[in-house]
């Protein structure tokens, strides 16, 4: 089962990198129910196990392109997010004390805190993209303004959880005689 979620994770998390045009060192915030991923209710059955599955999944698909994984907590950390302190100073955060655990900050950001070097967790970030999986709202983690994208053809999905995912594009200033370069 964990091999299947970890192809779907990196499927998603290549279309996000093709179909956003991320480029290498850009953020990506993930926000993951195990219990929606497991095919139950989010908050209401936390999977550890299936936790650290996925935060690995997500950590190589990411290593590979070069992207800088984040986590969000659940709302028992005020989803907070955990990263590598380096990333956290590097972009001047508000950094907070906790530990994430399965049951105060969800399965899969427990499991990213225990396998980053240095782990640290931010209040607040302004990522370049997101990917939500089992509706964990992680809109508020993207800066302006936010696109969303959907793969064509099918449902994404991981596991039983449904997959939205969403990148940020500069916004578009001026009136009517204003131009704009083809990015």
């Amino acid at each position: 089962m964990y091999e299947n979620i970890r192809n779907e994770v990196k499927e998603v998390v290549d279309f996000l990198y093709e179909n956003a045009h991320l480029k290498p060192g850009a953020v990506v915030v993930f926000g993951c129910s195990t219990s929606e991923v497991a095919g139950g209710r989010i908050g209401k059955n936390s999977v550890p196990e299936l936790g650290d599955a996925l935060a690995s999944a997500m950590m190589d698909a990411c290593r590979e392109k070069g992207l800088h994984p984040v986590f969000q907590c659940c709302e028992h950390l005020n989803r907070a997010l955990v990263m590598e302190q380096e990333l956290l100073d590097r972009l001047h955060l508000v950094q907070v004390n906790a530990m994430p655990v399965p049951k105060a900050g969800g399965s899969t950001g427990a499991a990213a805190y225990q396998r980053f070097n240095n782990p640290a967790l931010a209040m607040a970030i302004q990522a370049d993209a997101a990917v939500d999986i089992g509706d964990t709202l992680v809109g508020m983690h993207i800066r302006p303004v936010a696109v969303p994208l959907r793969m064509e053809g099918k449902q994404a999905k991981i596991g039983q959880a449904h997959v939205v995912m969403a990148y940020s594009r500069l916004p578009f200033i001026g009136g009517e005689r204003a131009q704009y370069p083809g990015k």
